[in-house]
């Protein structure tokens, strides 16, 4: 569950797309980069609902699960699902908090696959995602997202993850929907909306 819970929160999230994506020029890619990383250094929170659709090979039905991401820089992020169950993973100090429906617990997150996802998540909302050398990096865009696809260098990561694509409407320097596919062929859709940027978040939100 708890993989399930960290892959799928990459996922800072991807639809289908029926428009053709093509590669972008080195030009627009530098262009796309600079853009995000100049203006996500602004961020100091980030706070969005988020609808979570999960495919696996095994199940005729995807998974579709509701919940609220809340993130605090430099290193605090908070995933909650509300429906149609309760559980919360929030990271915090090189640790992983868990409250699964009232059941409590917590994992030690350094130098483990999840504080790398963590870095990334985080990375998503200042724009050092770029500049993770777990990760190489593809650019590519269509007529509605510029999208940045990241496959796992390392032969760890690559057990679990085999792409990700984070997408980024045009014009706009947060992302808005992540696609996952794990190594196994199941795939994680998550897409955010009522995105709030900069405004208070609770303590709470990163307590269990």
């Amino acid at each position: 569950m708890i993989k399930n819970i960290a892959f799928g929160a990459f996922l800072l999230v991807s639809s289908f797309f029926f428009a053709q994506n093509t590669t972008m020029s080195g030009a627009e890619a530098k262009a796309f980069v600079a853009k995000v990383s100049s203006e996500t250094k602004e961020i100091k929170s980030l706070q969005a609902d988020f609808t979570q659709t999960k495919k696996m090979d095994f199940l005729d039905k995807s998974i579709v699960t509701y919940g609220r991401m809340s993130l605090k820089t430099p290193n605090m992020l908070s995933w909650k699902y509300l429906k149609p169950y309760q559980y919360s993973i929030v990271f915090k100090d090189n640790k992983i908090f868990i409250n699964d429906q009232g059941k409590k617990s917590s994992v030690d997150a350094k130098s483990k696959t999840f504080e790398k996802i963590n870095k990334l998540i985080v990375g998503s909302s200042n724009g050092q995602m770029f500049n993770d050398p777990e990760f190489s990096v593809t650019y590519l865009k269509n007529a509605n997202f510029n999208i940045a696809k990241f496959t796992p260098k390392s032969a760890q990561l690559l057990k679990y993850i085999k792409q990700i694509e984070l997408s980024f409407p045009k014009g706009q320097s947060t992302v808005s929907q992540v696609n996952m596919t794990e190594a196994s062929g199941d795939t994680t859709n998550i897409v955010f909306k009522n995105t709030k940027i900069n405004a208070p978040i609770s303590a709470s939100e990163f307590s269990l």
